[in-house]
């Protein structure tokens, strides 16, 4: 679709003009985003996966019998929900884009930003008075309302200090006015959009509220910048140090001066301002996947001719759910292929075509080394037959 197209998902906005003028700026309502949506679980299949372990989920309960706002953490039994009262509690479970495929498929209505910003796709079930309190993201959320209501409130955009309640496990706001004409219930397929430090207290108002999160993660400067040290730190010589050659004598032998610091910083500095590094180490770090234990591995190597006969067979490899691919081109004819927090070189087009939702079939055999790439791929569990994606699903 182009750019340029008018979007029902966008309130009639095209995508050029929702990024230009919406995206990271302002809160958006959007009626009717997705008019035809069926909510691809019900509330007892979501709590069916917050039992399952390896899966993230937590109840909130706003009048806990222990204290107010208590939060439990998952893997649950059927008895933590026997327990649960009539009302003014939550379930949450984190990735279920990892776990269902018809969660996955509703990214396909967010082709257009980079997919590789992508945090998850979280849902939620409340009865009635169920929230987790007025908070403050600091993401970007598409908040979908998939089945019943859920009444959304806005106090506008807050500072980074501003105060939070004590002793709870949740980030939930000690004032919170709400901004007049920002007080809606959202039906089903109805749609509001935040940007990163909107206040919001969303509660719901029926037996059947169910909410989709679709979340864009950032990494903060403090995390870009560890992380981004860390990965130069790996490359330099140990021979590369603070050098101080032709300097004059001190007056002062104490005495820390301007001179000095300048040698350290243009140390620091020339040893991270590299492009091209910098690039490596961005597709590394945003296609890292969600959990550390996301991937899972083949159980034994598969054989390049094996595969080759497969895809020759009329099979198809499918990219495993959860796994983040992308790429940046190197030259005009090879790129790097970013996938779950490494980095391959291949191809332009083969980058391209493994990155996008083409199949995964034999005419990827056509690009040199596809063969190869997509056994290593298929190894590591960024790739998989779909057969096997059905008995790892089983398995969970």
């Amino acid at each position: 679709m182009s750019s340029d197209t008018p979007r029902q998902l966008l309130g009639g906005l095209s995508a050029s003009e929702f990024l230009r003028d919406v995206w990271q700026q302002k809160p958006l309502l959007i009626r009717g985003a997705l008019p035809d949506l069926e909510c691809p679980l019900d509330p007892d299949e979501l709590a069916g996966l917050a039992c399952e372990e390896g899966i993230e989920a937590r109840l909130v309960e706003e009048h806990g019998r222990d204290a107010p706002w208590q939060v439990q953490h998952g893997p649950f039994d059927d008895a933590t929900f026997t327990a649960l009262p009539e009302n003014h509690w939550s379930l949450l479970v984190q990735a279920v884009d990892h776990f269902v495929p018809e969660v996955a498929a509703l990214l396909d209505h967010f082709d257009f930003l980079p997919r590789w910003r992508l945090d998850d796709i979280m849902i939620s079930y409340a009865p009635p008075g169920g929230s987790v309190g007025p908070h403050v993201d600091q993401y970007d959320v598409f908040l979908l309302q998939a089945s019943g209501q859920r009444r959304w409130q806005l106090g506008g955009k807050v500072a980074d200090d501003a105060p939070i309640i004590d002793g709870i496990d949740l980030r939930i706001l000690e004032r919170f006015d709400v901004t007049p004409g920002d007080d809606w219930v959202l039906e089903p397929g109805d749609m509001l959009y935040l940007p990163p430090g909107w206040a919001h207290h969303g509660v719901s108002v029926s037996d059947d509220c169910m909410t989709v999160s679709v979340g864009f993660r950032a990494p903060s400067a403090d995390e870009a910048v560890t992380s981004y040290a860390d990965y130069v730190g790996e490359t330099l010589p140990a021979s590369l140090r603070f050098s101080d050659a032709g300097m004059a004598p001190p007056a002062e032998p104490g005495k820390l001066d301007d001179a000095a610091v300048e040698r350290m910083r243009r140390l620091i500095l020339d040893s991270l301002d590299d492009p091209a590094q910098l690039a490596q180490w961005f597709g590394r770090v945003m296609t890292q996947p969600k959990y550390v234990d996301q991937l899972v591995p083949a159980e034994s190597p598969i054989a390049v001719d094996e595969l080759v006969a497969a895809l020759q067979d009329g099979d198809e490899l499918v990219r495993s759910l959860g796994s983040r691919f992308a790429w940046r081109a190197l030259d005009d004819e090879r790129a790097t292929l970013f996938v779950d927090g490494d980095g391959q070189t291949c191809s332009l087009p083969l980058a391209r075509a493994l990155a996008s939702d083409t199949a995964l079939d034999d005419t990827l055999l056509a690009y040199d080394g596809a063969a190869e790439l997509l056994a290593l791929l298929h190894d590591r569990g960024s790739l998989g037959w779909p057969q096997e994606d059905d008995d790892d699903e089983d398995d969970q």
